[in-house]
């Protein structure tokens, strides 16, 4: 069989065309996307039907496109008058060709082929193919398994923790240290020992608990909104609605347990050095636990800042935050037509620190903050009668929303006496904080490498409350102080024990942070927290079970089994600073994952 070798025309154009400046709507580009294939095939086949019968087919199809809607009619109008044109100049050709100067006469049977180069057919090959790979990706038909744009600026992240935990108690431990949380949330407890003979409630003390499995799961989502807005959800479980722990125990009979909100948060950066967050967050300031514990997460706002200094290994940063800590009642006394105004407590906090990169082995990090705690001290109601009815006393307001144990404490109530029966006027109090809180906090940490290579990091904390003032207190309380006394069980000021200070110190070998498997690390600590160095409230729930007026020493292991999964041993002795007589030891044991 005879070939005739020579240049021929393509459908380049015609596709090309078609494809960007008529911008059909999605099915006509599919469409269109089909056609343009079908073209290029038709070009590029070596032996098939006639020319002409190609011609004449492609415009039947055009046409009949046209007709059933799947083209725009202006598309495909300008799709036929190319095809036609395109007819037109092949006709010409062949009849060039069909002249007998032309080449090689053609025998019966003999088709002749326009030729088009490998790296013509390439060009169209690749250029169609970039095209239809792009509109794809547009459109997402083409990609069924790829997710949606979306979905790439949410993440989703969690861990799980199984404890076993064990706390022993001394025998030789105070049996009257009074539960102040309960009562407070309760209606009061009744001083006056002519109308109640009932204990209030105590804790427990003496009475070893082991061997009790508890849990903590947390998940949160957290959405890239842009490049300078971000926002955050987290739930969390808790036996309680406790700020400082999202640990649940288990048993309980089976039941189902609690899930809280945890975290709820938008967050706005202006450039690379500040950016603010509001809602419910995670604490936003360089501390330790025993401030904050880990568990806590803070309400309100904050705006951060950081800068890297030039042509130096220096990084300062800064933080300060407005945090609601309570609001009272719109409508207290509920039974009474006359309202109190409203009071609300407040954390103001400032803090401003530095990271210094001395060399590849040695980094610091240093501190300075100051945390005032507003408006959380105990006031004494004035006379309230609440034998004639009376819907509380208008100093209610003033204990504490949550308290662990520590702070010196001091009764609210200024109980009227029922002229009738004075000595029988039941008298159910409250108790609040008898010290202001204002706090400077100091914190330092060392990273370094030792023996062979080993991480080695140091850490301490000191803190001090400057509104520690042992005769305002007592003014404060009009002599109510009721615990933080010697042993003698005298009441009186000079037999009142209580301090500002607090400090720790912690040492930690191995790698600080664990992520893969065989990651492994040693630590060991001390504390000293004395009563009115910091509000009870907040700092961590292990140490002598929360609170204050504690002392003692912790020493724990962690080993990474898998990646992101870890083992933990945790042992802690401590004993009150002041006062009656209380040691704690606990021992817990763990394990940790992350996703």
């Amino acid at each position: 069989m005879t070939t005739m070798m020579r240049p021929g025309t393509h459908s380049f154009p015609l596709w090309k065309k078609a494809m960007n400046p008529m911008k059909p709507h999605p099915a006509a580009r599919r469409t269109l996307l089909a056609l343009g294939a079908a073209l290029l095939c038709m070009s590029s086949a070596v032996q098939a039907q006639s020319a002409p019968a190609s011609e004449s087919a492609m415009v039947k199809l055009i046409r009949g496109l046209i007709d059933s809607g799947a083209l725009k009619k202006d598309v495909g109008e300008a799709l036929l008058a190319q095809a036609q044109t395109e007819a037109m100049a092949a006709a010409q050709a062949r009849q060039v060709a069909a002249a007998p100067a032309a080449g090689p006469k053609l025998e019966p049977g003999d088709v002749r082929v326009p030729y088009i180069s490998a790296t013509v057919r390439d060009q169209i090959r690749d250029e169609l193919k970039g095209e239809i790979m792009a509109q794809a990706k547009s459109e997402g038909w083409a990609a069924p398994n790829e997710t949606p744009e979306w979905s790439k600026r949410i993440r989703i992240e969690g861990d799980m923790r199984l404890r076993g935990e064990s706390r022993f108690y001394s025998g030789t431990n105070s049996n009257q240290q009074i539960d102040w949380r309960s009562i407070n949330a309760g209606s009061g407890y009744d001083i006056n020992s002519n109308s109640n003979l009932a204990l209030p409630q105590l804790l427990n003390t003496q009475k070893d608990r082991a061997n009790q499995m508890r849990i903590r799961a947390r998940l949160g989502v957290f959405a890239d909104v842009s490049e300078s807005t971000k926002a955050g959800i987290r739930l969390a479980t808790g036996s309680d609605d406790s700020p400082v722990s999202t640990t649940q125990t288990l048993g309980g009979g089976l039941n189902k347990k609690n899930v809280w909100l945890d975290q709820a948060w938008l967050s706005y950066r202006f450039n690379d050095m500040v950016s603010v967050v509001g809602g419910r967050f995670g604490n936003p300031f360089y501390t330790t636990d025993m401030l904050f514990s880990n568990d806590l997460n803070l309400d309100g706002v904050a705006a951060r800042f950081s800068k890297p200094l030039a042509n130096t290994d220096v990084s300062l940063f800064g933080t300060i935050g407005i945090i609601p800590l309570e609001y009272s009642s719109d409508s207290s006394p509920s039974r009474s037509q006359d309202k109190m105004s409203s009071q609300t407590k407040w954390l103001l906090g400032a803090q401003a620190g530095a990271d210094w990169k001395l060399n590849a082995e040695n980094k610091v990090r240093g501190a300075l903050g100051y945390y005032e705690f507003k408006n959380i001290e105990g006031r004494v109601s004035s006379p309230c009668a609440l034998y004639s009815g009376a819907d509380g006393c208008d100093s209610d307001w003033s204990r504490p929303a949550y308290m662990q144990k520590g702070n010196t404490l001091m009764l609210l109530r200024n109980i009227a006496l029922n002229p009738a029966s004075p000595a029988s006027t039941p008298q159910p109090q409250y108790a609040g904080l008898a010290s202001k809180f204002q706090l400077l906090d100091i914190n330092a940490r060392w990273d370094t490498r030792v023996a062979g290579g080993y991480g080695l990091r140091l850490d301490g904390n000191y803190i001090r409350n400057l509104a520690y003032d042992q005769g305002e207190m007592f003014r404060r309380a009009n002599g109510n102080v009721i615990n933080n006394f010697g042993g003698t069980g005298a009441t009186g000021q000079s037999d009142f024990k209580s301090g500002a200070n607090a400090y720790m110190v912690q040492a930690t070998f191995g790698k600080p942070e664990l992520s893969v498997r065989d990651d492994w690390n040693v630590l060991f600590g001390y504390k000293r927290i004395e009563p009115d160095a910091l509000p009870d409230a907040y700092n961590d729930s292990t140490f002598h079970q929360g609170g204050t007026n504690a002392r003692g020493y912790y020493l724990g292991a962690n080993y990474a089994i898998d990646k992101n999964t870890y083992l933990t041993g945790r042992w802690s002795a401590t004993r009150s600073v002041y006062g009656a007589p209380l040691s704690i030891d606990t021992l817990q044991l763990e394990l940790n994952t992350r996703f």
